[in-house]
């Protein structure tokens, strides 16, 4: 068939046109290619963020020392900010991980929810936020890994009432107010106080998880109740043995305490017989699973919504084993 030359005029533009059009989607191509790989690079460097509410006590710091071994062994980096127990300070170090870019940042909050709105608007700018050891009710958390706050409450109050017999008069040590290791150790510790009516609660305040604000609050309450108090009810093992610290003083070697966390001094205050029972909270499998879980957020893997730790109860029967972890 004889073509015109307006038809091969005609050939000739569609072939330029199709040409263009291959070399403007390859550019395209390459482009995406391109963004897909950087998004998928998963052997770049992974950076983790850990904001703790404060490292004056030997639990937070048992917890912080895993986290860094399990980064250190898996070649994570991980920043560590100390919020001092001041919220404050957590927002701040909070948005200062976030200017960073680190890739997942874990939380170990001061308040269960005071720090919520950060922590979302944090997540849906890109970056996961995970809980560990205290609970914090921000609707994007992507996962939390602790222990039942509740149990642990219950497990150190039905120690006291086994001790005195479910009669007498108590007073109980708590954490700050609002923390979720606060609020559900009370919660469990007044599951037990409502099955012993005979059991009284003569005197109840915060000492912030520290030995020597513990110290100060059983020194002034044994000039105020003195030989009234029973028992001890520490919502911790470092309030415990600052109470313990002040009975001691005065010769009150009798009245039994209980703490939770089973921290060394604990262990071995159980062990010599000057301390009832600590409930042991393991910072070890805590820090080491929420290093892995901030690992599979950051790469966007799927995990779950929960990851829970039991609590253990230590006495003078069992104490040994956990001295020598």
């Amino acid at each position: 068939m004889r073509m015109t030359k307006k038809s091969v005029l005609s050939l000739v533009v569609v072939v330029l046109m199709m040409v263009l059009a291959a070399c403007g989607s390859g550019g395209n191509g390459d482009k995406n290619v391109k963004a897909s790989g950087e998004q998928a690079n998963t052997n770049k460097p992974i950076t983790l963020g850990f904001q703790v509410y404060g490292l004056q006590g030997e639990y937070a710091t048992n917890l912080t020392d895993a986290m860094k071994a399990k980064a250190a062994a898996l070649g994570v980096k991980l920043v560590v900010m100390d919020g001092k127990y001041d919220v404050s300070t957590a927002i701040s170090q909070l948005r200062s991980l976030e200017s960073q870019k680190v890739d997942a940042i874990i939380l170990n909050p001061i308040d269960e929810t005071a720090l919520n709105d950060t922590v979302n608007q944090i997540v849906s700018g890109g970056i996961p936020v995970l809980g560990v050891n205290a609970f914090l009710t921000a609707e994007k958390l992507v996962t939390y890994v602790g222990s039942p706050d509740v149990k642990a409450g219950e497990m150190e109050a039905q120690q006291i009432m086994d001790a005195i017999g479910g009669k007498g008069s108590v007073v109980i040590l708590e954490g700050p107010i609002g923390q979720t290791g606060q609020v559900g150790r009370k919660e469990g510790i007044y599951n037990v106080l409502k099955k012993n009516p005979d059991v009284k609660v003569i005197a109840e305040k915060t000492a912030n998880w520290s030995r020597a604000e513990a110290m100060t609050i059983m020194e002034n309450w044994i000039q105020t109740h003195g030989k009234d108090m029973k028992a001890v009810i520490a919502q911790n093992d470092e309030m415990a043995i600052g109470a313990l610290n002040a009975l001691e003083a005065r010769g009150m070697k009798d009245v039994p305490v209980v703490g939770v966390d089973g921290v060394k001094d604990a262990l071995q205050a159980v062990k010599d017989g000057k301390m009832l029972a600590t409930v042991f909270q393991n910072a070890k499998a805590q820090g080491e699973t929420v290093i892995d879980m901030a690992i599979k957020a950051a790469k966007g893997e799927q995990i779950e919504k929960k990851y829970e730790i039991p609590f253990e109860l230590v006495t003078k029967g069992n104490v040994d084993q956990y001295l020598a972890k």
